[in-house]
């Protein structure tokens, strides 16, 4: 594929088809992926991959978790603690695109909470990766793991799959870490869905906005 279109047909995907990911697959989008670039080619980046029972088991225990305690703590602050401008405006659109393409009102809060939890399945996409950072490495290795992680993406695009790199996969670090054998000395990123695109999926049939380069660049000569 070519890569300026890779990059335009890029999109986190939120319904997935019933299909296995062949093992011989994973191995040839992280075997591309590996090449991203890196501070001193530290090559910071642990991957679990996570199919089949364990898979299920795993959601269960997220889903579980949130129902019974509500949003869990990541291993590092994600977001602001107050959102300012442009971003809360661009952070609300993002949301209510959303909604709005599953016909979901704002006051439906049984639906739209439904739809919340579907973030801990994986959107029930068959194939789930969790990312690991060792704690010692500082917040250079953020930006190793960004080009990392668009590598995935953009190679499991060449296979035909659809990705969703998610954040809540990442709010419940113990849980997640007990179960699958990493110690504390590990900084849980995040976690990602893939899988085949259900395309019939009216939430995977919006696009989000972009804006255009010279509203965040300036040119210099």
């Amino acid at each position: 594929m070519n890569i300026i279109r890779a990059l335009e047909n890029r999109k986190s995907t939120r319904a997935f088809l019933d299909k296995e990911v062949s093992s011989e697959q994973i191995r040839r989008i992280l075997n591309a992926a590996r090449h991203a670039p890196s501070g001193t080619n530290a090559q910071p980046w642990e991957v679990a991959v996570v199919k089949g029972k364990m898979r299920k088991q795993l959601t269960e225990a997220l889903v579980h978790a949130f129902e019974e305690g509500g949003l869990g703590e990541m291993d590092y602050q994600y977001y602001p603690v107050t959102w300012k401008e442009p971003f809360k405006k661009r952070r609300v659109i993002c949301g209510a695109q959303l909604y709005s393409s599953l016909k979901i009102e704002r006051r439906d809060k049984v639906k739209r909470l439904e739809q919340w939890v579907a973030n801990y399945r994986g959107f029930d996409a068959p194939v789930l990766f969790f990312f690991f950072l060792d704690s010692d490495m500082e917040k250079g290795s953020f930006l190793d793991y960004g080009m990392f992680l668009q590598s995935i993406m953009l190679a499991a695009l060449e296979e035909g799959l659809a990705t969703c790199a998610q954040a809540a996969l990442g709010q419940y670090p113990e849980i997640i870490k007990k179960k699958l054998g990493y110690g504390p000395e590990y900084t849980l990123i995040c976690g990602m869905a893939l899988g085949y695109e259900d395309q019939s999926a009216p939430q995977n049939n919006y696009r989000t906005e972009r804006e255009e380069i010279d509203v965040f660049t300036r040119f210099f000569e």
